[in-house]
């Protein structure tokens, strides 16, 4: 199994000598492997404040670590196939490695992805917030089981 960092400069490199269209493209196959939410998670959505207030795209994440492991379960609205692939890539990214390595997303990714100018600045700022999500939910959940 690769680490966290291997798999998001592998993710990175998928993108980097692709044109603006196949960057939306390449997101929108990835966010083909998110998964629906479980009946367990349903019923905790209309129970729990997990959405991203920040990002105009109904996304709701549940950032958690089992036995030290990280794993994060999500839900994004389907008309937003791009925001929903990068999503996706995140939990491809973490899910089943060490907690502590998910703090390695770099807060930078979407640069680093290229993707910045192609999804505009209201996108790339929401996005930017379900990264900050993600490693503070980790975080605090790391320190809760600590």
């Amino acid at each position: 199994m690769t680490s966290v960092q291997e798999r998001i400069e592998a993710i990175i490199g998928e993108f980097a000598d692709l044109d603006s269209r196949e960057k939306l493209e390449l997101l929108v196959d990835f966010a083909n492997g998110l998964p629906p939410l479980s009946a367990e998670y349903e019923a905790r959505k209309a129970a729990e404040d997990r959405r991203v207030h920040e990002c105009q795209t109904a996304v709701f994440l549940w950032p958690d670590v089992e036995s030290g492991r990280a794993r994060l379960v999500a839900e994004v609205a389907p008309e937003a196939p791009t925001v929903k692939g990068f999503v996706a890539i995140l939990a491809e990214a973490i899910n089943g490695h060490p907690a502590v390595d998910a703090a390695c997303i770099p807060d930078d990714l979407l640069e680093r992805m290229g993707l910045a100018d192609v999804l505009g600045m209201l996108r790339s700022r929401g996005l930017r917030a379900i990264v900050g999500h993600v490693k503070r939910g980790i975080a605090a959940k790391t320190a809760a089981s600590a």
